[in-house]
Protein backbone atom coordinates (compact mmCIF):
# COMPACT_ATOMS: atom_id res chain seq x y z
CA UNK A 1 0.00 0.00 0.00
CA UNK A 2 1.48 3.57 -0.41
CA UNK A 3 0.29 6.69 0.91
CA UNK A 4 0.96 10.56 -0.58
CA UNK A 5 2.87 12.24 2.13
CA UNK A 6 4.24 15.18 0.28
CA UNK A 7 4.41 17.04 -3.52
CA UNK A 8 5.47 20.48 -4.63
CA UNK A 9 6.34 22.18 -7.26
CA UNK A 10 9.73 23.86 -7.33
CA UNK A 11 12.91 25.34 -8.89
CA UNK A 12 16.62 24.85 -8.35
CA UNK A 13 16.37 27.94 -6.14
CA UNK A 14 13.78 25.90 -4.05
CA UNK A 15 15.89 23.43 -3.61
CA UNK A 16 17.09 24.23 0.40
CA UNK A 17 13.64 24.58 0.93
CA UNK A 18 12.13 21.61 -0.90
CA UNK A 19 14.58 19.33 1.16
CA UNK A 20 14.29 20.93 4.09
CA UNK A 21 10.42 20.04 3.93
CA UNK A 22 10.88 16.16 2.65
CA UNK A 23 13.53 15.88 6.18
CA UNK A 24 10.08 15.91 7.80
CA UNK A 25 9.76 12.75 6.80
CA UNK A 26 12.89 11.22 6.44
CA UNK A 27 14.42 12.71 9.50
CA UNK A 28 15.44 9.04 10.70
CA UNK A 29 17.37 6.50 9.02
CA UNK A 30 15.55 4.75 6.07
CA UNK A 31 15.40 3.81 2.75
CA UNK A 32 14.61 5.97 0.20
CA UNK A 33 14.13 5.03 -3.68
CA UNK A 34 14.26 8.03 -6.36
CA UNK A 35 12.16 7.56 -9.60
CA UNK A 36 12.75 9.54 -12.40
CA UNK A 37 13.83 10.07 -15.91
CA UNK A 38 17.74 10.56 -16.90
CA UNK A 39 18.24 14.40 -15.82
CA UNK A 40 15.02 14.58 -13.68
CA UNK A 41 17.25 16.37 -10.44
CA UNK A 42 17.39 12.40 -8.38
CA UNK A 43 21.36 13.31 -7.82
CA UNK A 44 20.79 16.46 -7.09
CA UNK A 45 17.57 16.03 -4.67
CA UNK A 46 19.96 13.19 -3.21
CA UNK A 47 22.70 15.81 -3.19
CA UNK A 48 20.26 18.44 -0.95
CA UNK A 49 19.16 15.66 1.49
CA UNK A 50 22.32 14.63 2.56
CA UNK A 51 23.39 18.50 2.96
CA UNK A 52 19.94 18.59 4.93
CA UNK A 53 21.22 15.61 7.33
CA UNK A 54 24.58 17.42 8.37
CA UNK A 55 27.02 15.82 5.30
CA UNK A 56 29.18 18.56 3.69
CA UNK A 57 31.71 16.85 1.79
CA UNK A 58 31.32 16.08 -2.18
CA UNK A 59 28.15 14.21 -3.09
CA UNK A 60 28.42 12.45 -6.75
CA UNK A 61 26.75 9.87 -8.62
CA UNK A 62 28.02 6.80 -8.09
CA UNK A 63 27.12 5.29 -11.87
CA UNK A 64 30.06 2.97 -11.69
CA UNK A 65 30.94 2.27 -8.08
CA UNK A 66 26.81 1.22 -7.75
CA UNK A 67 27.34 2.59 -4.36
CA UNK A 68 29.11 5.63 -2.35
CA UNK A 69 29.77 6.03 1.63
CA UNK A 70 29.28 9.08 2.86
CA UNK A 71 30.37 8.71 6.60
CA UNK A 72 28.34 11.41 9.16
CA UNK A 73 29.75 9.82 11.99
CA UNK A 74 31.06 6.97 13.62
CA UNK A 75 27.46 5.18 13.53
CA UNK A 76 25.71 7.16 10.89
CA UNK A 77 25.95 6.60 7.49
CA UNK A 78 24.47 7.23 4.06
CA UNK A 79 24.43 4.52 1.24
CA UNK A 80 23.70 6.56 -2.26
CA UNK A 81 23.53 3.58 -4.86
CA UNK A 82 22.93 4.21 -8.28
CA UNK A 83 21.64 1.10 -10.54
CA UNK A 84 20.80 2.14 -13.84
CA UNK A 85 23.67 -0.17 -15.18
CA UNK A 86 22.45 -3.57 -13.18
CA UNK A 87 20.60 -6.17 -15.49
CA UNK A 88 19.08 -8.05 -12.82
CA UNK A 89 18.65 -8.12 -9.40
CA UNK A 90 21.28 -10.33 -8.75
CA UNK A 91 23.61 -8.42 -9.57
CA UNK A 92 22.21 -6.57 -7.02
CA UNK A 93 22.84 -9.22 -4.45
CA UNK A 94 25.95 -9.96 -5.51
CA UNK A 95 28.13 -6.46 -5.04
CA UNK A 96 25.94 -6.89 -1.24
CA UNK A 97 22.93 -4.73 -1.93
CA UNK A 98 20.42 -6.86 0.51
CA UNK A 99 23.35 -5.94 3.38
CA UNK A 100 22.91 -1.95 2.68
CA UNK A 101 19.46 -1.94 3.19
CA UNK A 102 19.32 -3.34 6.98
CA UNK A 103 21.51 -1.25 8.42
CA UNK A 104 20.12 0.47 11.16
CA UNK A 105 21.41 3.49 11.43
CA UNK A 106 21.95 4.00 7.52
CA UNK A 107 19.78 6.08 4.45
CA UNK A 108 19.78 4.08 1.79
CA UNK A 109 19.34 6.35 -1.21
CA UNK A 110 18.65 4.69 -4.33
CA UNK A 111 18.21 5.85 -7.77
CA UNK A 112 16.85 3.75 -10.57
CA UNK A 113 15.65 0.97 -8.13
CA UNK A 114 13.49 -0.87 -10.59
CA UNK A 115 15.32 -3.57 -10.63
CA UNK A 116 15.26 -4.60 -7.09
CA UNK A 117 12.22 -3.25 -5.48
CA UNK A 118 10.94 -6.92 -5.16
CA UNK A 119 14.25 -7.07 -3.10
CA UNK A 120 13.58 -3.42 -0.66
CA UNK A 121 11.66 -4.49 2.51
CA UNK A 122 9.00 -1.97 3.31
CA UNK A 123 8.66 0.53 5.20
CA UNK A 124 10.70 2.48 2.52
CA UNK A 125 9.64 6.52 1.17
CA UNK A 126 9.78 7.01 -3.11
CA UNK A 127 10.18 10.06 -4.43
CA UNK A 128 9.20 10.94 -8.18
CA UNK A 129 10.77 14.03 -9.79
CA UNK A 130 9.20 14.93 -13.41
CA UNK A 131 10.08 17.79 -15.07
CA UNK A 132 7.23 20.59 -15.18
CA UNK A 133 8.21 22.89 -17.56
CA UNK A 134 10.09 26.30 -17.42
CA UNK A 135 12.73 24.92 -15.07
CA UNK A 136 10.50 23.46 -12.72
CA UNK A 137 10.18 19.78 -11.16
CA UNK A 138 7.72 18.16 -9.45
CA UNK A 139 7.87 16.18 -6.30
CA UNK A 140 5.96 13.77 -4.89
CA UNK A 141 6.80 11.24 -1.95
CA UNK A 142 5.11 8.29 -1.15
CA UNK A 143 5.55 6.36 1.78
CA UNK A 144 5.26 2.43 0.79
CA UNK A 145 4.29 -0.08 3.32
CA UNK A 146 2.52 -3.01 3.84
CA UNK A 147 0.10 -2.26 6.26
CA UNK A 148 -0.57 1.66 5.61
Amino acid sequence: MSNLLFTKEYSLDELESTSMALMQFVSKPCIVIFIGDLGAGKTTMIKALCSQLGYASDVTSPTFSLVNEYRMSEKSVIYHMDLYRLKSPNEALDFGFDEYLFDPDAYSFIEWPEIVLSLIPTPYYEIKIQHSGDGLRQLALIEIADNL
